[in-house]
């Protein structure tokens, strides 16, 4: 499924991804592959990113910590999250 992260400044992450784990308001929830369609909002919390393959711009690398070679996870204080025809689009902030 393909992933977007995007905040006010940029857009931070666009690939393809195995799973995302996302703080929801009402406790943390994992999307997978052919997901029903969702929207929900996010609070302060780690956006967990699993893909076989990563590659971030240079000028928003320093924003996702590396868990290991295919785990990432990204810190943001709130945001919301579309998923819908295996496209995940979440806007942080």
């Amino acid at each position: 499924m393909l992933l977007e992260i995007v905040s006010p400044e940029a857009k931070l992450f666009s690939a393809e991804v195995t799973s995302v784990a996302l703080p929801g308001v009402d406790g943390s929830f994992q999307i997978l592959n052919n997901h029903a369609p969702i929207v929900s909002i996010l609070e302060k919390g780690l956006v967990k990113i699993t893909a076989s393959n990563f590659k971030f711009a240079k000028e928003v690398a320093a924003k996702f910590t590396m868990v290991d070679s295919q785990n990432y996870t990204l810190e943001i204080n709130s945001g919301t999250i579309e998923m819908k025809d295996n496209k995940v689009i979440v806007l942080v902030d």
